[in-house]
């Protein structure tokens, strides 16, 4: 079966001889979330912003692994290596991490330097915080939604940080017409929450690769100072798998460290993807 394409902006003119780099978002994401880093590369790369599957734009699949997600995003990658001449760069935060990381072991020739953004190739800590907002969006009565401040205010007693709240409502889409009528209310979710929650063990795990060789390229692995997503213990498997990885942590920063420290995150950007 063919997946239907992704969701995707660009960000700079892409041409032969362009240098590129294609942004994959965490879940709950969309690709617009790494927008400033985008500009931030500007002129000197050119930028792919994808929403994967089932989230944003991007059309539902029915499925969440990583084996098929990252069969969906690898013709962005082909497209853009045909266009360019030249295979692009990956960058990757959390699920978009994991995605990346499988894209760079099954499909190397679509990936020339690799960013992986805070989490690791193994079974990922928090999976109670996911259960926990997925349920929560779940609950709340899109029928009663007639603003996008009805939403925020019915949430904000199972979800009080203000910054979490303000992002997971990015995936709140107005609807029109016949489509408002047959869901019996103005607003949707863009991302298939019902999939995303019973993919949630899948999403936090890594699937089992043995036997491809590891990735044989620059790989810089940024971690949060605060997060818990990326630990010593991880190293050694890390490595294993990419063996020319160097790993930054980013002071005062924790798991969206992009949005906590986007200066830092730009500049870790600029100095790794243009030595290449």
């Amino acid at each position: 079966m063919t997946t239907p394409a992704l969701h995707t902006r660009e960000i700079g003119e892409i041409g032969p001889g362009t240098r590129s780099v294609v942004f994959l978002h965490g879940l709950f994401g969309q690709g617009r979330n790494f927008t400033a880093a985008a500009k931030a590369l500007a002129p000197g790369l050119a930028s792919v912003l994808v929403d994967l599957p089932n989230h944003g734009h991007s059309p539902w699949i029915g499925e969440a692994g990583y084996l098929a997600v990252a069969d969906a995003v690898a013709p962005v990658l082909a497209g853009l290596r045909d266009r360019t001449g030249a295979a692009p760069h990956l960058v990757g935060h959390s699920m978009g991490g994991k995605v990346a990381m499988v894209l760079a072991l099954r499909r190397p020739e679509l990936v020339d330097r690799l960013v992986v953004v805070d989490i690791a190739p193994a079974v990922s800590e928090g999976a109670g915080e996911f259960e926990h907002l997925l349920d929560s969006l779940a609950r709340l009565d899109l029928a009663a939604v007639q603003r996008r401040s009805d939403a925020d205010d019915a949430l904000r007693a199972d979800i009080p940080d203000d910054r979490v709240r303000g992002f997971l409502l990015q995936n709140l889409r107005p609807r029109s017409g016949a489509d408002a009528d047959a869901a019996g209310g103005g607003f949707g979710w863009q991302a298939d929450l019902a999939l995303l929650r019973r993919s949630l063990p899948e999403i936090g795990g890594f699937p089992d690769l043995t036997g491809l060789p590891p990735f044989d390229r620059p790989v810089l692995w940024l971690a949060g100072a605060r997060s818990r997503y990326v630990g010593p213990e991880h190293d050694a498997t890390m490595r294993a798998l990419f063996p020319r990885t160097t790993l930054v942590t980013v002071k005062n920063a924790g798991h969206w460290l992009h949005a906590d420290q986007p200066e830092a995150f730009a500049s870790a950007l600029r100095v790794f993807l243009r030595a290449g």
